[in-house]
């Protein structure tokens, strides 16, 4: 298994965002993580990434354990991550945002340079890459937001609603960048809300809800688990 997390807690107060969740994911697996809004899924995310502290409980990458280490020692250890609201580096063009990324391990401008052009042409930019960061559509900056993490070259990649947002005609051309990185070798780790997607790309299926797991199986097995319906779905209907 390429990580191990192992009854991790995150208390705010008298508010207990994650508690005890525990799960593996091995090698090239493309794991999802859904559950209600609210549920505690990016605060997971923040605690594998170092952007929190854990309360308890201990985070394993590669055999090593990383537990509340800073987020520039995690993503030089492989872990990228990309965050659910996007925000570009605004003043500056799209090929220069990736570099920011590609300095993680880069030892010069030029490699730096020459591997974010690579990363543009994986998620479908390099057309774009004079362009501001700002100016992009939502749905290309949501692509920039996948190939600033690509650039630090993670082993492990965190992707935290990179389809929100997006129209279905968007969804269906992210897909296959999705399945493309696990090809090439990378572990998935992905939170969403369109349950299309996570049904598609995910090996397994995490439930998160109230801040505790409360299903782990594949997408048939979660689809078909009646807790998880009335956990997530059955909240879901409702509020509609």
């Amino acid at each position: 298994m390429i990580i191990q997390v192992k009854e991790v807690a995150k208390q705010f107060g008298g508010l207990r965002a994650v508690n005890n969740v525990s799960f593996d994911v091995n090698s090239k697996e493309i794991l999802g993580i859904i559950g209600p809004n609210g549920a505690g899924k990016t605060t997971l995310f923040n605690l594998i990434s170092g952007s929190l502290p854990v309360t308890s409980g201990t985070v394993t990458f590669n055999g090593e354990d990383i537990t509340s280490q800073k987020p520039f020692v995690i993503c030089k250890k492989g872990i990228g991550r990309t965050y659910q609201v996007v925000k570009p580096f605004g003043g500056i063009t799209v090929l220069e945002n990736v570099m920011v990324g590609a300095f993680n391990k880069a030892s010069s401008t030029k490699e730096a340079r020459e591997y974010a052009l690579e990363i543009l042409k994986k998620v479908g930019l390099d057309k774009k890459k004079d362009q501001i960061g700002n100016s992009l559509t939502i749905a290309d900056k949501k692509r920039l937001e996948v190939a600033k993490a690509l650039a630090t070259q993670p082993k492990l990649l965190l992707l935290d609603e990179v389809m929100a947002g997006l129209n279905p005609s968007e969804v269906k051309e992210m897909l296959p960048i999705i399945r493309g990185l696990r090809e090439s070798g990378i572990t998935i780790i992905i939170i969403e809300h369109i349950m299309e997607v996570i049904m598609s790309v995910c090996d397994r299926i995490v439930v998160i809800h109230h801040g505790e797991k409360i299903a782990e199986g594949t997408p048939k097995e979660i689809a078909n688990n009646e807790e998880v319906i009335k956990a997530y779905f059955g909240e879901e209907v409702s509020h509609a």
